[in-house]
């Protein structure tokens, strides 16, 4: 399967927030691109709100999340906020694309649920 993550970060020209935006897929081994991304949003100034926001992800591991939510915690220091995460209530898994002779049909309820914000 084709697991690569797609990052955008964007950050408000007043400087009090960086949201960084990630789409396709969040794994045990693609969340680690995200922590770089994260440190250096959370350098220009410390007090500064930082998101990660997986809402429009098309798959997350529930290992891969867990890995990226300790990782948070580890890098929250003194002085500076917490980064706020934002997830999908139920974690979207690939959908099968299969033919139509197959009978085998995809979950249509995967990853639909509404994102909501967790505490990192």
């Amino acid at each position: 399967m084709n697991h690569k993550l797609s990052v955008t970060v964007q950050v408000d020209l007043d400087g009090e927030y960086v949201r960084v935006l990630a789409t396709g897929c969040l794994t045990e081994a693609s969340q680690r691109a995200l922590h770089p991304l994260i440190r250096r949003a959370r350098i220009p100034t410390p007090g500064i709100h930082v998101t990660v926001d997986l809402s429009g992800a098309h798959h997350i591991e529930a290992t891969g999340m867990e890995l990226l939510r300790r990782a948070l915690e580890d890098t929250d220091s003194a002085g500076s906020r917490p980064v706020a995460l934002v997830v999908p209530d139920v974690l979207p898994h690939h959908r099968i694309t299969v033919s139509p002779e197959s009978r085998v049909t995809p979950d249509s309820s995967a990853g639909t649920g509404p994102a909501r914000k967790v505490a990192a």
